[in-house]
């Protein structure tokens, strides 16, 4: 295999050793598949990259995905940490946008040095789908809550935007810090389903600036809970605008995730329906915290 240089970064993060930890590693292309899976693995965090090659192709940057547990074909956190790695460790700082071509897709990134910014990486996010809906009958007992929790103001409702979640809205941020999924009825409720993950969330907040807090729980991917997501909150900015959470089509909000396990994080979230097309850009910065090798 040689040796392989490797970045740890934390993405969504307003200062060092917060928000979701992300390894990226370059030279990938010597590697197989199985490799890969076992790097992620090794690594342990939500994600791992690999960048494939440094050489452009069709405009972007060939990388792969792996959770400790499988590959996927998109995912938030990597995106944005694996575009400033690109950025600021291969193309030197030289550009503002990197396209990342993955499984799902190319997705372009773009660095937002100015005062409104504030140094922000975002990312454009593939089109809105919208799947099956749940009861909260159903869906309380999976998080340990009283389906009275649940805000059936709105649904429980699969949302994907290359990766789907089951997007849950409940009424008291104290219902989504008591929040604990029972892992048998969890992985029960998915294993015939599309999306494999929940994400919980609320318009109450720890910060007054900020706009909803989330959790979100992905067992499934070996990740029981993320500290940090970006395909999540996609979805659930989708989400919101279709269903006019705060009774408009547009939103530019913050979020903030990851207090429960320690990993304080915040994303900036844009969304817009116009007649049914929903557009999203998920934001935030990244911090570069290691570089090393594998041998």
């Amino acid at each position: 295999m040689g040796k392989l240089i490797f970045y740890i970064a934390d993405v969504f993060a307003e200062e060092k050793y917060a928000g979701n930890q992300l390894a990226v590693f370059r030279g990938a292309n010597r590697l197989s598949d199985a490799q890969m899976q076992r790097i992620a693995k090794e690594m342990n965090f939500s994600e791992t990259t690999f960048i494939l090659s440094e050489i452009e192709r069709q405009g972007g940057y060939d990388v792969r995905i792996f959770t400790p547990q499988e590959e996927i074909p998109f995912a938030g956190h990597p995106t944005l940490g694996t575009a400033h790695i690109l950025r600021e460790e291969i193309l030197q700082g030289s550009v503002e946008k990197v396209v990342l071509n993955l499984q799902v897709g190319q997705i372009p990134v773009t660095f937002d040095d100015s005062e409104s910014g504030k140094g922000n990486y975002w990312m454009k996010q593939m089109e809105t789908s919208f799947g099956q809906r749940f009861t909260p009958e159903s869906i309380a007992p999976i998080l340990g809550l009283n389906e009275r929790e649940i805000d059936n103001r709105f649904p429980i409702e699969e949302v994907s935007t290359g990766l789907p979640f089951i997007i849950v809205p409940l009424k008291a941020l104290e219902a989504l810090k008591q929040a604990k999924v029972e892992r048998e009825k969890y992985f029960d409720l998915i294993k015939n389903g599309w999306a494999k993950s929940i994400l919980v969330f609320c318009s109450e907040t720890r910060s007054p600036q900020n706009h909803v807090s989330v959790r979100v729980f992905a067992d499934y991917y070996g990740v029981p809970e993320d500290p940090a997501t970006g395909s999540a909150n996609g979805c659930l900015a989708g989400y919101l605008v279709r269903h006019r959470y705060w009774g408009q089509g547009r939103i530019g909000i913050r979020s903030e995730q990851g207090y429960e396990i320690g990993r304080p994080s915040l994303l900036f979230l844009r969304a817009e329906d116009q007649n049914g097309q929903i557009s999203i850009l998920v934001g935030g910065k990244v911090i570069t915290i290691a570089r090393g090798e594998f041998v």
